[in-house]
């Protein structure tokens, strides 16, 4: 039914730049506005069931709205990658709660593009953990999660795409 970020060199943040371009394309021709992170994520093919937990969370209206927002968006295959029946069972409105948790583990307050990413060891989210943030060579993680594509820019605010869901303690 559902498919299932020391510092890095200029080089490679555009390098990162260059990988997401294929991604989302969030400009208009005409001027018009970008779409903002739901739109951002649903105009991009790969994060379906992001956008579905969303919904089914209550989140779209919140992250539709100026925020700004810098979210660590995880593809459909990281969902995927689940154990099997996790999204299923996460779905239930009787699991709003920790799908509401876990979901807001991945947003941080405001604009964060990669740049300001690298140069953090953690970051605060809006479920109110902290995500820990390292770098080895190209490799950029945020918690268990590689950073696979950064700067996905939306009209109120940035997505990171990352290959692994991002769990809080006690989810």
């Amino acid at each position: 039914m559902m498919k299932t970020l020391s510092k890095l060199t200029l080089a490679v943040a555009a390098a990162f730049t260059i990988a997401v371009a294929g991604i989302a394309d969030t400009s208009h021709a005409g001027g018009k506005k970008a779409m903002d992170i739901v739109g951002t994520a649903q105009g991009a093919g790969q994060f379906e069931t992001l956008v579905a937990a969303v919904g089914a969370a209550g989140l779209a209206d919140t992250l539709k709205s100026p925020g700004p927002f810098t979210v660590f968006a995880p593809t459909d295959d990281a969902f995927a990658a689940l154990p099997e029946g996790t999204v299923e069972v996460l779905l239930k409105p009787e699991n709003k709660d920790k799908l509401i948790a876990i979901l807001t583990y991945h947003v941080v307050p405001g604009r964060m593009m990669a740049s300001d990413v690298v140069g953090a060891d953690k970051l605060k989210t809006v479920q109110g953990g902290a995500l820990d943030v390292s770098v080895s060579g190209d490799d950029v993680m945020i918690g268990k999660a590689k950073v696979v594509a950064t700067d996905v820019a939306a009209s109120n605010g940035v997505i990171h795409v990352i290959d692994t869901v991002l769990l809080p303690d006690g989810a």
